[in-house]
């Protein structure tokens, strides 16, 4: 049995808590905050529920085998709810498309109803290729520790893999290989932000996000996402995990040469035989590690492009919108503009920005039926107050209430007047998400997929410093509910069960 510290109760941190736990290990975690969840968060007032994070759940096997291996199964902790249709899509030429929360078939079906031509084969050609990418990519990728080009060696010899897996083609340009009307192709490039990134620059294995989506069903958790974390941190103390909330860690202990605990921020330091950070990694290297190996790791993590941050805005709205569905979807005519706007030269808020809007039908998030709790998510450069490349000052006076007045208006202009049945709205803009989660500049996901070596340059499960790991959507696999599951079962499944791990050196 080893003494194991985690930093940080985000879901990786909670995850990998659960999983070490079985494995008999002696695991504490100190969370700087006064609640548990890390992005998965939740605002409640007035009878109004919103997730304030992840809005949509993914691949539910990832959460399923975590609970079934640390007590009873996830459904007998939350309501899983299939969404169908899942998502409405609005097109800057009025065109409307519900889509199915499940099949990739039926999703070809919608899509042949609402724009005609080849639209559905089409769109089920490019669901094979995705499907070939998701089954080459995601054993040596997604469920292991990658750590660099040589965990890819079997893989970079297979030359039809690579071939499949197109890594020096982007997202946008393996759309338009298949994908002949310009509105599937805006719906691919949106899939670029699941990963904080830019369709123009994002790989084309992101094509297995639309297919993972399809393939394994949209779904929603009755009474919010939120409610997940809520079950996750209820099997912790089942378990006998001790959390430990308000404890701020300062520094990772390095003794002889390997992570030996950490300091607090009250002085004191608790001793540990491994350290698992779900901290953001770029906060880890940058301030918690005082080392030259992480100093060497996060020179690394520099030459990667932070991803984009989100410009949050909830609104508790009287009456019930006609055809409003649980994801909601309104897009610009000039798609590109939001991505020169984020990750350009001249970074600033978006002017005429994708809307993407949650607004879950379902009775425990709003006081009665006759109001609706709207969740409301438009992409934004990060937040920094001192002139960092790429960032905007969110703190600039005003700025965040011009900007929840331009959102308004633009919704407005695509058809719903939102303002007039705000009974109250609220913002959370970058800045107020780096200071409660301590995101560098408010980053969503750490690092973006933008350029062919990305997924080199996001940090690795395994640092360089014996004993200390990484864990949640900084760090491998990614960004998502789905992928930072999988990174907590990866981290597992390294720490050996008597504190023996498979550390390279």
């Amino acid at each position: 049995m080893a003494r194991v510290v985690v930093i940080g109760a985000g879901m990786g941190g909670m995850a990998v808590a659960a999983r070490l736990s079985v494995k008999k290990h002696d695991v504490t975690i100190m969370e700087q905050s006064h609640t548990y969840g890390g992005k998965l968060g939740t605002v409640e007032r007035d009878g109004f529920v919103f997730d304030t994070g992840p809005s949509l759940l993914t691949i539910p096997a990832v959460y399923r085998d975590l609970f079934n291996k640390t007590g009873t199964p996830l459904e007998k902790s939350v309501d899983l709810i299939d969404l169908d249709p899942a998502f409405g899509y609005h097109f800057s030429d009025g065109t409307a498309l519900d889509m199915p929360g499940f099949g990739v078939g039926r999703c070809a079906t919608a899509m042949q109803d609402v724009f005609g031509g080849s639209a559905g084969q089409d769109w089920r050609d490019f669901s094979a290729r995705a499907a070939d990418i998701w089954q080459i990519t995601r054993r040596p990728v997604l469920e292991s520790p990658l750590s660099g080009m040589r965990d890819l060696m079997p893989l970079a010899r297979d030359f039809a893999a690579i071939k499949t897996v197109a890594p020096f083609t982007s997202l946008r340009s393996i759309a338009a290989e298949y994908l002949k009307d310009p509105r599937q192709r805006t719906l691919v490039d949106r899939y670029a932000t699941y990963a904080g990134s830019d369709p123009r620059k994002a790989p084309a294995a992101l094509t297995t996000v639309p297919y993972v989506e399809q393939t394994f069903g949209a779904y929603h958790v009755q009474g919010g996402i939120r409610r997940l974390a809520d079950a996750l941190y209820t099997r912790l103390l089942e378990r006998g995990v001790d959390v430990r909330f308000n404890t701020d860690v300062v520094k990772v202990e390095i003794k002889d040469g390997r992570a030996a605990g950490v300091h607090l921020a009250d002085g004191s330091v608790l001793a540990a035989d491994i350290v698992v950070s779900n901290a953001d990694a770029r906060h880890l290297y940058a301030d918690l590690v005082q080392d030259p190996r992480g100093t060497s790791a996060l020179s690394k993590l520099q030459k990667a492009t932070p991803s984009l941050s989100g410009f949050v805005l909830l609104v508790a709205a009287r009456g019930r919108t006609p055809g409003i569905r649980h994801h909601n979807v309104w897009f610009p005519s000039n798609y590109d503009d939001e991505f020169d706007s984020i990750f350009g030269t001249n970074p600033r808020p978006v002017p005429d920005p994708t809307i993407y809007a949650c607004v879950p039908d379902d009775p425990m998030m709003r006081p009665d039926d006759d109001h609706e709790s709207w969740f409301i998510l438009v992409n934004a450069p990060r937040h920094s107050a001192s002139g960092e490349r790429g960032c905007v000052d969110w703190d600039t006076p005003g700025l965040a209430d011009q900007y929840r007045e331009r959102i308004f208006d633009v919704l407005a202009d695509r058809g719903v007047d939102l303002r007039q049945r705000a009974l109250w709205s609220m913002v959370r803009t970058p800045a107020d998400l780096e200071r409660a989660t301590r995101a560098p500049g408010g980053s969503i996901y750490g690092t973006s997929s933008n350029g062919a070596r990305a997924a080199f340059l996001r940090p690795a499960n395994i640092s360089p410093i014996p004993g200390l790991y990484l864990v949640g959507g900084s760090a491998h696999p990614g960004g998502g509910l789905p992928l930072v599951g999988m990174s907590a079962e990866i981290v597992a499944n390294v720490i050996g069960r008597d504190g023996e791990t498979s550390q390279r050196t």
